[in-house]
């Protein structure tokens, strides 16, 4: 009698029907532990050897709490790709990208713009405009500066800026020397600024006197004050003799107007000339100034610029009997 032909009972059924289910069940349950695995737990990433050293440095990141698949998304087509060039070539390395975005904005945009409650420690650049410059409206990927440098190895996951990251593009800006020339850029450019350019308070920072640099201590901190501060000790060389400015002083203009930091720091003469065209004809400039040589800081003090008499005795008396300074545009 053939056995298949028997009609099950109910009790057979329902074993049968339980098996199945446990079946199902447990190959539902491994499927789901196994999806779960490879889609939200970094580890599965580090199954991989080359991945390792990603992998350490993602650990000790700020980002070590974020989900490798939060920034790194990868479609199933490309997930394939990749197991398959794994399981086949066996690579030694890394595949290299050869210029495509690893992290698009958008990812980072997530965190960093919009807010995600579950990164809620995620600095905001909604108001910044380094940020807002660069990102919006140069279009600039945030991995170009936050991101791994191949060129020089370093950056890996470490998501802060290099010091002189800027020179990636901007070529050829290296700062002067005078004991500057270490400097990170974020130390001088700034967010307080709508063109990320130094105002005077910037400047005053290392080079202001006492009282000023504590004054500007005070401001609200944005992200050129919190990260590549200068040296302690550089700041207390640059603030000797503390520059000031006098209320009186008729410049209002930023330092870099006359200061050139990528260039010539120190003025010259030139500069003077440039806003005061025609000062050569006015009273006895021309005779002082092409006749003799002087130059225009002999009698105007930087940054206060009216002829201080006291001065102007000891620096007429170098040729000629001290004459008074008024008389000298109108005579």
């Amino acid at each position: 009698m053939n056995i298949f032909k028997q009609k099950l009972t109910g009790k057979g059924r329902l074993i049968i029907a339980v098996l199945l289910l446990i079946i199902v069940g447990g190959w539902g349950s491994v499927a789901y532990h196994l999806h779960d695995f490879t889609e939200n737990n970094p580890k599965f990433c580090v199954s991989c050897h080359l991945m390792q050293e990603a992998y350490d440095a993602w650990d000790k990141s700020v980002h070590n709490q974020i989900n490798c698949h939060d920034c790194h998304y990868a479609t199933p087509r490309e997930q394939n790709r990749m197991l398959v060039m794994t399981l086949l070539q066996r690579p030694e390395a890394v595949e290299a990208r050869h210029g495509k975005i690893i992290v698009p904005w958008k990812f980072c945009y997530k965190c960093h713009w919009e807010g995600d409650e579950r990164y809620s420690e995620a600095p905001n650049i909604s108001k910044s405009r380094g940020h807002a410059k660069h990102v919006f409206t140069e279009q600039i990927e945030c991995s170009q500066c936050h991101a791994y440098i191949e060129e020089t190895k370093e950056g890996l996951h470490q998501f802060v800026p290099s010091e002189r990251f800027c020179l990636k593009c901007h070529e050829g800006k290296e700062v002067h020397g005078l004991g500057m020339a270490g400097l990170a850029c974020l130390a001088c450019h700034t967010d307080q600024t709508a063109d990320i350019r130094p105002n005077r308070d910037k400047c005053l920072t290392c080079h202001g006197d006492t009282e000023r640099r504590a004054k500007i201590a005070l401001a609200p901190k944005t992200t050129d004050t919190k990260h590549f501060l200068p040296d302690p000790e550089m700041v207390q060389q640059a603030s000797t003799g503390g520059f000031q400015f006098p209320e009186s002083a008729p410049m209002e203009f930023e330092c870099h107007t006359c200061h050139q930091p990528h260039g010539q720091v120190k003025p010259e003469q030139s500069h003077c000339f440039s806003c005061h065209r025609g000062i050569q004809k006015v009273g006895k400039h021309d005779m002082h100034i092409n006749n003799v040589g002087m130059e225009c800081i002999m009698c105007h003090k930087p940054h206060e610029w009216k002829v201080n008499k006291e001065a102007a005795q000891e620096t007429c008396t170098m040729c000629h009997d001290y004459k008074d300074p008024d008389e000298f545009i109108s005579r």
